[in-house]
């Protein structure tokens, strides 16, 4: 699993998987190139609660990371990230204060990244990953 970043996309254009087999083949992909990266990777899809999910929850050194995947298989469906709106960035928040909550600390740094996957048949995926996308409090980068 630690190289799927970097390997073809299993699929033709005669056969493209459903929306959520790309969703979750996309996760994959960005935890595989998230090690690569050096972050450790520590949960993924957690959900707690009434908060929305987390797709990756990791560790930057001392940084606490909650990724949000989004995972495209066509070039002309415009930025993955868009979707990542108000609503869904409060989720995230969210399930972050929840993370923390569990952990019993609030002292631990936070980012929010999120990581855009487009998976082309039969391409090495294309990855873009925006870090620091946005912060705990409404102030972003969107």
């Amino acid at each position: 699993m630690h190289l799927l970043h970097r390997l073809s996309c299993p699929w033709s254009s005669d056969a493209p998987p459903s929306r959520a087999w790309l969703g979750e083949y996309g996760e994959l992909v960005a935890a595989s190139y998230l090690r690569a990266k050096g972050l450790k990777v520590l949960y993924r899809n957690f959900r707690y609660g009434d908060s929305g999910e987390i797709d990756i929850v990791c560790r930057d050194n001392k940084t606490l990371v909650a990724c949000e995947v989004k995972s495209s298989g066509s070039p002309q469906s415009g930025a993955p990230m868009r979707a990542v709106n108000h609503a869904k960035r409060d989720l995230l928040r969210k399930g972050m204060r929840n993370w923390l909550h569990l952990l019993k600390r609030d002292d631990i740094p936070t980012r929010f990244d999120i990581i855009e996957v487009y998976l082309l048949p039969g391409q090495k995926p294309d990855i873009r990953h925006h870090a620091g996308a946005f912060g705990m409090h409404e102030g972003n980068h969107l």
